[in-house]
């Protein structure tokens, strides 16, 4: 079996690969640089004839498409959500006219409804806020409907809150690991609201799971287990020593944020088998183990504990 991943070099690209490597597939990369155990490709995919030529060079049986615009900040409301769009539809096409036989695409819970604090994906609507979400939607349906349409195998994975190892700053996660270890102050909202984080390791084998099996459809990826933001940074505090750098209330939640958001996760746990190997507690100790590696000692605040 063949792969080809899209968006390799990303957050949960890079650690998308060896897990599909671990599961036998002979790893073809989208990236511009090399990467441990993949052949790479460069290829600009918002650019048609590149898309086409790249898959008619790998002829892959297998498409992870992650590549999508992510960049913190932007994302929620950039236009380039439609390019996306477009070049996800046409890519998926292109995939099935060279003989591919299974696409998995990735999606996000901002896809949900807001509301009800438990998302399911066969009895939650989907009427999403943003326009990030609203893109993820529809490609999803139209790409769901062409699929059927013409026998291929797809299946939409829905992620919800990564963080760990490789995490871009911007996001909670990094940016609380970041402060407290450097000893800056992290203004924060009260941390009330509950989300449902996941590793991204897990969240990349969960993907590579669903990817090796037959299950159509969305699927979540999550932990099935929604907590407080502030247990979170709790955490981080505790594994710092640093509870005097967070500002918990120096920042207002917005309206338009839920109280909870958590996956059902019995497709993930039930039908692809998959069960996460990070705890909250263990994820916490992997993410600052690799923040305090790429930090160095002589950056670290005074009085981190080791």
């Amino acid at each position: 079996m063949k792969v080809l991943v899209t968006g390799a070099s990303g957050f949960v690209g890079r650690h998308a690969l060896p897990a599909l490597a671990a599961r036998g597939f002979e790893v073809h990369a989208v990236a511009r640089s090399p990467i441990p155990g993949a052949v790479v490709h460069a290829a600009d995919l918002l650019d048609a004839a590149e898309r086409r030529a790249l898959l008619a060079d790998v002829a892959p049986s297998h498409l992870l498409h992650l590549a999508w615009d992510a960049e913190p900040g932007r994302y929620w409301t950039s236009p380039s959500n439609l390019d996306w769009v477009s070049a996800s539809l046409d890519l998926a096409r292109s995939f099935h006219d060279i003989g591919g036989r299974r696409f998995v695409g990735v999606g996000t819970c901002a896809e949900y409804t807001w509301g009800d604090p438990r998302f399911d994906e066969a009895t939650s609507p989907c009427r999403p806020a943003t326009l990030y979400g609203a893109a993820k939607d529809g490609t999803r349906r139209i790409l769901a409907a062409y699929a059927e349409s013409v026998g291929l195998s797809f299946a939409w994975g829905r992620l919800f809150y990564l963080y760990g190892p490789g995490e871009r700053r911007g996001r909670l996660v990094s940016d609380a690991a970041h402060a407290l270890l450097t000893g800056a102050e992290f203004p924060t909202s009260p941390g009330h609201q509950r989300r449902d984080f996941l590793h991204v390791v897990d969240a990349a084998s969960a993907l590579a799971a669903l990817l090796d099996g037959p299950v159509t459809g969305a699927v979540n990826i999550g932990s099935g287990e929604a907590v407080p933001v502030r247990t979170l940074l709790d955490g981080l505090a505790t594994r710092t020593g640093r509870f005097d750098l967070v500002r918990y209330g120096a920042r207002t939640l917005g309206p338009s944020e839920p109280a909870a958001i958590e996956a059902a996760v019995a497709r993930l746990s039930g039908e692809v088998g998959f069960r996460p190997r990070f705890t909250l507690e263990t994820g916490l100790d992997d993410t600052l183990s690799w923040w305090r590696n790429r930090l160095g000692g002589s950056r670290l605040s005074r009085g981190v504990t080791p």
